[in-house]
Formats: C-alpha cells, structure tokens, sequence
C-alpha cells in the first residue's frame, strides 16, 4: 500500500513537471482560463485605447461651402465674385414625338450646344430625387371631401386608392430626374468704377446679373425651339436644390416645402426679443462683417 502511494506521488509529479513545461494548467479543466499575464497585458491595452483620441470627422459642409458668399439676388455668390445663376429644363416626352419631330429636336438641340461648346462657363447638373405624391394624393383627398355627390362605393374606392398610394410610396420609393443649367460669370471689381462701396456692390450685382440672365433667356429661346422650357431659379429655387442634395432620403418626410411654410428658413430668431439682445446681434454681426472685409483687403494685397 506505502509503495503504491509513493509511486501515485511520484506520477503526479511527473505529471505536473510535463505540464508546467508545456505552459499548461496542471488541473486539466481550468484549460478555458485566460492566464493572468494575459489579463493584465489585455486590462493595460484597453486603457491605452481610451487614450486615444479619436480623429475629428471632416466638416464637409464648410469645406464645400468654404468659398460661397451668399446666395442672394436669385445668384449664387462666391467670394471671388464669381457668380452662378441656374434654371430648370422641363424635358420633353422624345420617344412619343415622330420621327421628324425628333430629328428637328436633335438639331435644334445640338446647334445650340455648339454655341455654347467654347465656352466652359455653361454646366449641366441633373439631381435624382424621390418622387413625391403628397401633393396630388392631398388634392385628391380634397376634391373628394368637397364632392357631394359621389356614391358611398366611389368614396370607399377612393380611399383605399389613397392608402395604397401612401403606402406604396413608402415600400416602394420612386425616383425622378430633375435637369438644371448652370451659368457662372466673374465680375473684374478693377473694370467698375464706383464712388463708394455701397455703389460698388450694387454695380457688381446688378452687371452679374445681366450677364447671366441674358445667357439664361438666350438657352431659352433656343430650346423652346426643341420643345424645352427653361425656368429660372429664385433664392428659395437654389436653396431647394441644396436641400435635396443633402437631405437626399429626409426630403420626403421633412419636405423643404413645409419648412419654408413653416418658417424655419429665417436666418434670425423670429421670436419677440428685448432690445439688449437686438443690440448684441447687431453688433455680432457688424464685426463679423468688418473681419471679412479685412481678410478680404489681405487676400487683395
């Protein structure tokens, strides 16, 4: 029995010896374990990645906007006083029209982008967008309320029309292409002569304006002639084209529309304000005015 015992002693201690060789636990079901070297060399790796700081994510509306000034007078306004003036382009139905209807549409077409082939300041610029149905699924909703007339069947068949259209424009989105021309001109401040900036800045406004506009209105006699409207872009035209670009999937709930209807589009506070705070923006706004057109006599220097 004694050798027995000190053989069992002997072959543990082997077995231990063969273990801790191996770099493994002598008690074979604590193998899951994680050592403690590695739980503290683990424990020492999580703190250094909270030290870490993380990298500042871009300011992509400033870097795209870094040079725009305004977008005023129907123009949009860059700092250079390169302006940019845009219209819309309805299209039109090409694959209904006869064959000679399309060949004089063609011509037309590629006469007028001829024209304007040596000079790089005409740009296209087509936008996808959702199509939205409120509108017309609102007018329908309306005309059926204030008819009179209509037959309890024609009234339900009509509301389940509307709910399937609601419906159908959440599953299953459509998109529409919208077509706009861009016109761009820079203004030369040296070739005006002006006796103040006040008249300064409304000569240069009102040369870019004239110049664009009559570049917008001869596009449009030209393709009027291919069966084209082209539709000039107000403030609230270009600020809508903007929203779309970056609200690309908000703009069907959050319409610019609503906004604009709701007057979340003022660029001050709407609210009644006591006159100390009036003051403060004003003078806010005064040295905000004051450090750009000092950066701007640097720049020219």
């Amino acid at each position: 029995m004694k050798e027995i015992l000190i053989m069992g002693i002997f072959g543990f201690i082997i077995y231990a010896f063969a273990r801790k060789m191996e770099k493994k636990p002598i008690l074979p079901w604590k193998e899951g374990a994680v050592p403690a070297e590695i739980r503290i060399s683990g424990k020492k790796q999580k703190k250094n990645k909270q030290t870490i700081e993380l990298d500042q994510e871009p300011n992509v509306f400033q870097d795209l906007f870094n040079d725009i000034k305004e977008i005023n007078n129907h123009m949009i306004r860059h700092h250079d006083n390169t302006f940019v003036l845009m219209a819309e382009v309805e299209p039109v139905n090409y694959f209904l029209l006869s064959h000679e209807e399309q060949e004089a549409i063609d011509v037309t077409f590629e006469r007028w982008l001829a024209q304007i082939a040596s000079s790089q300041n005409t740009q296209w610029y087509l936008q996808n967008r959702y199509v939205d149905l409120s509108e017309p699924i609102e007018k329908m909703r309306k005309s059926m309320i204030d008819a009179d007339d209509l037959h309890e069947n024609a009234v339900e068949y009509g509301k389940s029309l509307i709910d399937d259209l609601t419906k159908w424009q959440q599953i299953a989105p459509r998109f529409e292409t919208k077509r706009y021309i861009l016109f761009t001109h820079q203004i030369k401040v040296n070739e005006i002569t002006a006796e103040d900036k006040e008249e300064l800045e409304e000569k240069i406004v009102e040369k870019a304006f004239a110049e664009l506009y009559r570049r917008m209105n001869a596009a449009k006699s030209q393709l009027r002639k291919a069966r084209m409207e082209v539709h000039l872009l107000t403030n609230e035209g270009i600020c809508e084209v903007l929203y779309h670009a970056f609200n690309r999937r908000k703009a069907i709930k959050n319409r610019y529309k609503d906004i604009a209807l709701q007057e979340m589009t003022s660029l001050f506070v709407t609210a009644d304000q006591d006159s100390t705070r009036i003051e403060l923006v004003k003078e806010g706004l005064d040295n905000e005015f004051a450090n750009e057109e000092k950066k701007q006599e640097a720049d020219a220097v």
